[in-house]
């Protein structure tokens, strides 16, 4: 018999050693402390070293939520990698990570959208063991952002940062389950955050890199507006479809892109500060690695127990969303 649902068993993550500050960023690129503050909420995020990809923070992470999970690298069934920084175009991430792993017998594979990642990842590993597909899943979130953004644009060198989370998906054990989900993309928006070059369209070349093509480019007053509409249509639908209020909710791990979209969500479901969990201001915007870190660390600090309905949305370019409701 199939599965009903599925449950995280388990979480991990890893931040880089290097702490970059605003006051680094003052000596960079056009700024100030005040300003990256007040735009975003973000004091200081990590940096990976030179020789630090993508696969090697995911490896941190998943090593640790694999240890926490009592479950062997080999017993891995299914590997889940959302980012929009692989190591490289392919392999996939996720094959580095399963190598690096030992977990020689999970099919692996990455996923791309971008800050929505780990959501896209959950929902997928739900389909698949509900199915009776794989009977378990490594999802990850990981980034190294820093490696695509241009230190000359102060929208976005101020933003991105690098970091990886993962968690280790189950089948339900009837109490703990995703009790529902929420999805969409609009690629109507796609141009308003890409990046343009290294693609078939726009293959490396001179002019490309000349033109810093292969970095971060996004429309940040579009983004903000279209993000903040989005993170809140999809997390109202996902409580519809699992039948529960803003009351009901033990904790709520939105996107970490911006303080000020996080806060206008708060308000908006009528939240007190105390059930959203925020870290963008140590950590900035790790794309999809920011809510597999954000619920890793609130597992940590006690401020989840088994039993408690948790709350996730995000939003990220393609423009992609997404929301889901577990009872963790």
């Amino acid at each position: 018999m199939a599965p009903q649902s599925i449950m995280i068993k388990s979480t991990g993550s890893y931040v880089p050693e290097k702490v970059l500050t605003n006051l680094d960023l003052e000596k960079i690129v056009d700024t100030t402390d005040e300003w990256i503050t007040a735009r975003t909420g973000i004091k200081t995020r990590r940096v990976a070293a030179k020789n630090e990809a993508t696969s090697d923070l995911a490896y941190e992470a998943s090593k640790i939520a694999l240890e926490r999970a009592e479950l062997e690298p080999e017993d891995v069934e299914l590997i889940l990698v959302g980012t929009i920084t692989p190591d490289m175009f392919f392999p996939s991430t996720g094959c580095f990570l399963q190598e690096r792993l030992g977990a020689k017998n999970a099919t692996a594979m990455d996923i791309s959208a971008a800050c929505s990642g780990y959501i896209y990842a959950l929902v997928i590993a739900n389909n698949f063991i509900t199915t009776n597909s794989y009977t378990n899943a490594l999802i990850v979130g990981a980034e190294k952002l820093t490696s695509i953004v241009d230190w000359e644009d102060r929208s976005t060198c101020v933003i991105f940062a690098d970091g990886a989370g993962a968690s280790v998906i189950v089948p339900s054990n009837g109490s703990s389950k995703l009790l529902a989900f929420d999805m969409g993309t609009d690629g109507g928006f796609s141009e308003q955050l890409y990046i343009p070059g290294g693609g078939s369209r726009n293959p490396a070349s001179i002019e490309t890199v000349t033109k810093k093509m292969h970095a971060i480019k996004m429309n940040g007053n579009t983004i903000f507006k279209v993000a903040v509409n989005k993170m809140r249509d999809t997390f109202v639908n996902s409580m519809k479809k699992a039948g529960i209020t803003t009351d009901d909710i033990s904790l709520l791990i939105p996107h970490q892109a911006n303080l000020r979209i996080i806060e206008s969500l708060r308000k908006f479901l009528h939240l007190p500060k105390e059930k959203v969990y925020v870290n963008i201001d140590r950590y900035g915007n790790t794309s999809a690695a920011s809510i597999a870190i954000a619920l890793d660390e609130a597992i940590g600090k006690g401020l989840i127990k088994r039993g408690d309905i948790i709350g996730f949305a995000a939003f990220g370019g393609g423009l992609t969303w997404g929301s889901a409701i577990i009872q963790y």
